[in-house]
């Protein structure tokens, strides 16, 4: 278990804290501020308890230059909306420079700053050790609650804990919660959701899965990659092709442990990749060669469905389907929905899928939906993440 801000005495004290403020923009605006609101428990905590407040993010990919496409200014001004204060923001090319410090040293407690996106310093992605100080040197306690970098080894995520006292947030603490019983002691049956399009991608959290689930469920792109290694037709279907001898092994090793790995039984498939094309339902194993599969269909929405809805844990990562096009969202529309009436512990592992149930106005039925796509998956798969393993245990 590891330190919360619970754990720590804040009062008077100057805090850093390490959020997620990676927002998706377009032309300057915030167009969905999920991510802002999620960091609002943690910054209210400690600004109520005292603390001196300074927060830092990074924001898209500047690739270590200060490209104020990237700027945190907007990001400063909704904060200042949610958190009814003035939010100090000084942006800075160096993110840290003289005036920087200056207003860091002069705020009290109950105020809070904002510091330019982190990754304007190419210090940050190395976890250079003297940009980590740098922030450091701001502050008194650290605290992070970016669970969606948590898997970077990064100067404002793992760096910055070798200089100061480090806790979770609110967060990362709910994240590890739901993940680690997820994985340590699930209520079951446990049943295991994978949809994306390669197997390449997710190969260490399906081995890790099958160590853990009663039940997988394979589905989206990647289920092409598996019906080719069982030596069927998939016609014009996205096929991880470097991958098909792998999608056997596991095949295999789901019976060896005495997993049920389960595939779509039907699929939809159109003749091109596009809402409009004319589509119609086949059996799995008798796909046209000429057509693609774009989605799961109605047989296996029933199977998976009922599977889903009986279960004591469920993980979700990775659509079934090509839900952003209408025509072929049914079948992560009818996962999404089953999940929402399973009376288990339900988990979205972040990404596309949580885009999904957020897009179905789902989102609120689900017991978790994790901030980190990649961090979640790293979690589910048993690896170290740096910006977790940086604070201070219990």
């Amino acid at each position: 278990m590891k330190k919360t801000v619970r754990d720590i005495d804040v009062k008077g004290k100057k805090v850093i804290e390490r959020c997620d403020f990676n927002v998706p923009m377009k032309d300057g605006q915030i167009t969905d501020d999920t991510r802002i609101r999620a960091s609002l428990p943690t910054i209210n905590y400690l600004l109520e308890n005292g603390a001196a407040l300074i927060l830092m993010s990074h924001l898209g990919r500047p690739k270590g230059e200060p490209k104020m496409e990237f700027s945190l200014g907007p990001v400063a001004e909704r904060l200042s909306e949610y958190l009814k204060r003035d939010v100090v923001f000084l942006s800075s090319p160096t993110v840290v420079d003289e005036a920087v410090k200056k207003a860091a040293a002069d705020l009290q407690p109950g105020q809070v700053m904002l510091l330019e996106n982190v990754r304007f310093r190419k210090e940050e992605t190395d976890n250079g050790e003297g940009f980590a100080k740098e922030l450091a040197d701001l502050a008194e306690i650290y605290v992070n609650d970016a669970f969606g970098t948590a898997h970077r080894a990064h100067a404002s995520t793992a760096g910055i804990a070798a200089f100061l006292p480090a806790v979770s947030g609110f967060l990362i603490e709910k994240e590890l919660k739901f993940l680690g019983e997820a994985v340590e002691k699930p209520e079951r049956p446990f049943v295991g959701i994978m949809g994306g399009s390669k197997v390449g991608d997710k190969i260490g959290v399906i081995r890790s899965l099958l160590e853990k689930v009663d039940t997988l469920l394979i589905g989206g792109g990647m289920m092409y990659t598996f019906y080719k290694a069982k030596g069927w037709e998939t016609g014009t279907s996205i096929l991880d092709q470097d991958n098909i001898d792998l999608a056997k092994q596991l095949l295999t090793e789901a019976e060896e442990k005495k997993v049920r790995l389960l595939l779509p039984e039907d699929v939809v498939c159109a003749d091109a990749f596009e809402n409009d094309a004319p589509s119609d339902v086949y059996p799995a194993d008798a796909m046209p060669k000429d057509r693609m599969g774009l989605d799961i269909g109605p047989k296996t929405c029933e199977t998976y469905g009922r599977i889903i809805r009986e279960a004591g844990t469920v993980v979700w990562n990775g659509p079934v389907g090509v839900f952003e096009m209408p025509a072929f969202a049914e079948g992560t529309r009818k996962v999404a929905e089953a999940m929402a009436a399973c009376p288990g512990v339900t988990i979205i592992g972040g990404g596309d899928s949580a885009a999904a149930v957020t897009a179905f106005g789902l989102a609120d039925k689900m017991s978790h939906i994790s901030t980190g796509g990649g961090a979640s998956l790293e979690f589910l798969e048993g690896k170290t993440l740096p910006g977790v393993a940086a604070l201070q245990d219990k």
